[in-house]
């Protein structure tokens, strides 16, 4: 009997461990930058439509993706799909946009728009080859049937996302 409680007592010390979580941290910088290069401007070229294209009196917002590390990134961009602030309406206002290249800084780059993904509102470009793309967003509204705009500030967000593959 002396045994087993030498044992047991033996058992009970070696089972007790000393332990500490050690926190580890680390800091990654994205090797892909975005920068409005345009604020978009709607221009009401109708009493019930408003568009950021020139012909419209508009201004064409454009956003410039620059990419240190090739083919790690794709470019996501959202095209507004509602006001973030507006005139209280009344009725059915319905939402077009879109996304092109609008300038690279290295030729191969041309081969993004004929590469591009589309669905929704949502446009999204494999960046494939280090350097700098600009792209133009179009947005445009309209507002019920032949029915005229309220006075007032109206304001919309486009959406420009990095994302790491």
């Amino acid at each position: 009997m002396f045994t087993k409680t030498i044992a047991v007592s033996a058992a009970l010390l070696v089972g007790s461990v000393m332990a500490a979580d050690v926190p580890i941290t680390g800091e990654v910088m994205s090797k892909c930058s975005i920068y409005t290069d345009t604020a978009g401007v709607y221009g009401n070229p109708t009493p019930s439509t408003l568009s950021t294209s020139p012909q419209s009196g508009g201004v064409t917002p454009v956003v410039r993706y620059d990419v240190v590390l090739a083919d790690a990134y794709k470019a996501r961009i959202s095209t507004p799909d509602g006001f973030t602030s507006s005139p209280s309406l009344t009725d059915a206002v319905i939402f077009t946009g879109s996304v092109t290249v609008d300038k690279v800084s290295d030729i191969g780059m041309s081969g993004y728009e004929a590469a591009k993904v589309t669905y929704n509102n949502v446009t999204e470009y494999d960046l494939t080859i280090a350097g700098s793309t600009w792209f133009g967003i179009t947005s445009a509204m309209s507002y019920g049937v032949d029915k005229a705009l309220p006075g007032g500030t109206y304001k919309a967000i486009a959406t420009a996302e990095c994302i790491a593959k």
